[in-house]
């Protein structure tokens, strides 16, 4: 007999908390209201809201992690950049950045 791994038991677990718990929010929502999060934002209903799902959900803890470290380092080349000269990005690229983030 195949033995289940804890995160095929748990991702189903994590998915039934996700839509059916009181004051929990999808990880799309999540998604929503993330920049209001870091920025001071939210009330404090929200604020404990979204501290709640960060709490039950492993894949939005990496996400926010991984946002903010973006952050920090986009913040620290700008502020080291000076007279460096960055590459131009093609504007096709761009483009399509742009577009496969609205799907």
């Amino acid at each position: 007999m195949k033995r289940l791994g804890f995160s095929k038991v748990m991702r189903p677990l994590r998915g039934a908390m996700l839509r059916y718990m009181p004051l929990m929010i999808t990880c799309r929502q999540f998604e929503d209201f993330m920049i209001d999060y870091l920025e001071g934002g939210l009330s404090e209903r929200q604020r404990f809201v979204f501290e709640l799902h960060l709490k039950v959900c492993g894949e939005c803890r990496a996400y926010l992690a991984a946002y903010r470290r973006a952050v920090e380092v986009s913040t620290n080349v700008e502020k080291d950049a000076g007279d460096v000269i960055l590459p131009e990005v093609p504007q096709d690229l761009i483009k399509a950045i742009v577009e496969a983030r609205q799907e």
